[in-house]
């Protein structure tokens, strides 16, 4: 049995679908598709139900689920013991990234990582706050970069730094909206991220008190089209401070003083994996970049909802 195969079937089992699972783990999907059908020949059952919409587990899909996650497990951990003989962590990390690199400090991150851990190759992976999440915990990203609320316990989510976000709008707009009420503003265009983004729920969070609704959205699927788009006097948004403050300062777009919204920037890695070498490496260096203590666990919902990425938004 190969372990690629079992890989496959997790994968698939996450996504519900062949076309995303393919594209978490990079894999074609003819091959993840040979995959399922070898498995399923070795095994003799039915993995899964082919609807339109998607695969869904049998029931002996599901039985079988549970003993190939522990499969996988069982060699990561047979990896991570062949590591700790070795004494120095060899490997490659594949790391999910959620904005532009300078707010993250990768730079800085690959420099201390590279000479201090020569033998571990760090990957960086953009992606949506919310498939961060998904990859991490099938194991086709072992950490990523996280906006929101702490995950569920199954993560382990180490807090970086605040995020301020600002309702922001065109300046043409500003001698009409900036002393308005919130009802004023609601009423507006809204631009936002595609749901289920985090940036997309972030905007919705903004109404969550509030019987008022947004009645149009318009989607952008990065921060920096998101801007340009309220500088071009199309919507309104929210936006990160520090490109939010010199867009104000230019006279290109103009924030509304009414409300605002500070999210939080996790580190995240699945639980069970607190002891990999490679995990413990990654998170010793960011310990010392960020001035974080690792052993304080993070406070479940700490922070609201999810902020958006640069490349993709959310």
């Amino acid at each position: 049995m190969d372990l690629n195969h079992l890989r496959s079937f997790v994968a698939v089992a996450q996504f519900g679908h062949l076309t995303r699972a393919s594209e978490a783990i990079h894999l074609s999907q003819p091959a993840l598709s040979s995959h399922i059908k070898t498995l399923e020949e070795q095994f003799g059952v039915m993995l899964f139900e082919r609807t339109p919409s998607g695969m869904t587990l049998t029931p002996a899909g599901r039985r079988l689920l549970v003993e190939a996650e522990q499969i996988i497990n069982a060699v990561r951990h047979l990896a991570h013991s062949a590591q700790d003989l070795r004494g120095q962590p060899t490997g490659t990390l594949k790391i999910g990234t959620v904005l532009d690199p300078s707010v993250l400090r990768v730079g800085e991150l690959i420099s201390r990582a590279l000479d201090r851990y020569p033998q571990i190759e760090l990957e960086l992976h953009q992606a949506m706050s919310s498939d961060v999440l998904v990859r991490v915990r099938n194991g086709t990203l072992d950490a990523g970069f996280f906006f929101g609320a702490a995950p569920e316990a199954d993560l382990v989510s180490i807090p970086l730094r605040d995020i301020v976000y600002r309702v922001m709008l065109p300046s043409s707009w500003a001698d009409k909206l900036l002393d308005a009420p919130w009802e004023t503003v609601a009423a507006q265009p809204w631009i936002a991220a595609p749901a289920p983004s985090s940036h997309h729920q972030l905007v919705m969070d903004l109404f969550r008190d509030s019987a008022i609704r947004p009645e149009r959205i318009i989607e952008a699927d990065t921060e920096s089209v998101i801007n340009n788009l309220i500088e071009s006097g199309v919507g309104v948004s929210l936006i990160r401070d520090e490109i939010a403050t010199p867009s104000a300062d230019a006279s290109l777009s103009a924030a509304w003083p009414g409300r605002q919204i500070t999210t939080k920037l996790w580190l995240v890695h699945a639980a069970d994996r607190a002891s990999d070498p490679l995990i413990v490496a990654l998170v010793e260096v960011l310990a010392e970049i960020w001035g974080i203590t690792r052993d304080v666990p993070a406070a479940a919902n700490e922070a609201p909802a999810d902020a958006p990425a640069d490349r993709p938004a959310g």
